[in-house]
Parts: structure tokens; sequence; C-alpha cells
């Protein structure tokens, strides 16, 4: 088994001596982990920065198998994440909700989406939009979708201050008014 992909870096784990597991989100392959010979060296640490864009080879003898990864970098920007405490926590922030997607099931538009928030970390007023529309994306991924965009109950487009935490859907002041301590 064999396959080239692009992506980002989620988490590393140091193994024995100088190898490293990591965890990247592939644009095809999903969440995937696999062994980096050499990957608690000097030489591959810049590279395996959680938030840095490679390019990865990975190969095992059978699709079960953990495989190891070539890796190369394509958009090495954790040192500029790691400069800023919104950033360090974003990026942290944005790998841990990842890790909720099943491993090896491919995402493409959560890829797409986290790619596209880490370019734009640098101004922390983006940064936090970009944080709350991943992770309500992540949620409609897991199936747990919010509908935000009119009142489930009247259809109303304005007043949105409930959450129905059993619908997930919006609702207006005057139609959770007597059921507001059950909405969120």
């Amino acid at each position: 088994m064999e396959w080239t992909d692009e992506g980002i870096v989620l988490g590393v784990r140091r193994h024995g001596e100088s190898s490293a597991i990591v965890e990247l989100l592939t644009r095809a392959h999903g969440r995937h982990l696999g062994l980096v010979r050499g990957g608690a060296g000097s030489r591959m640490r810049p590279l395996l920065q959680p938030g840095n864009s490679v390019s990865a080879v990975w190969r095992a003898r059978l699709d079960e198998h953990l495989g190891t990864y070539a890796i190369e970098g394509l958009k090495l920007r954790a040192a500029t994440l790691l400069a800023s405490s919104h950033g360090v926590y974003g990026v942290t922030h944005l790998a841990s909700i990842a890790r909720l997607l099943p491993e090896r099931d491919p995402h493409e538009d959560i890829f797409a989406l986290l790619e596209h928030s880490l370019e734009d970390f640098d101004d922390i007023g983006s940064a936090a939009v970009h944080v709350i529309h991943f992770e309500l994306a992540m949620l409609a991924e897991l199936g747990f979708g919010l509908a935000l965009d009119n009142c489930a109950v009247t259809g109303e487009t304005t007043d949105l201050i409930y959450v129905s935490p059993k619908s997930g859907g919006a609702v207006s002041r005057d139609a959770g008014e007597p059921w507001r301590d059950r909405l969120v």
C-alpha cells in the first residue's frame, strides 16, 4: 500500500529513541497516523509542528498497519502561530477538535476549512471567527449540526436568542420565553 497526500500536522508523539508517530489530517485520507523515522531528531522537528502543512507519502504492507511517512514541508506556519498566545491556543484547540473525526475517513471540507483557518490566524478577531466556523462545521460533520438561520417554532429570522438542546434549532425571544429555563 502506498499513497501520497497533503496533510496538516495535528500532533506528534515520540516513539523509541529517534522516531515519532505523527498524526495528520490529510485531504483525501482523513485523520491518519504514521511512523516517521528520525522524526524526533533536529532535522525533522521543525517540520513536525502542529499547524504545518506537509506533503506525505504513506507506505505499509497492509492498509490496517500503522505504516511509515516520508514527509516534506509545504507551508511551515508553526513559527508564526506559536509567536502569539492566541495562535498557540488556536492551533491546539483546532487540532484537539479535529481528533474527534474517525480515523482514515476522508473529510475534504473539514480539511479545507482547517487550512483556511490556519492561514488567517494573524489577527485575533478573525482567528476567533475562524475557530467558531470550524467548531460549527465539525458539529455538522459529526451529526450534531445546529440550525441557527431561523426560529424552529415561528420561522422568524430576527431576535434569535435561544437554542433548543433537543433539536439544535434556534428559537426567538417571544417563542422561547415560556420555556427559557429549558433552552440554552
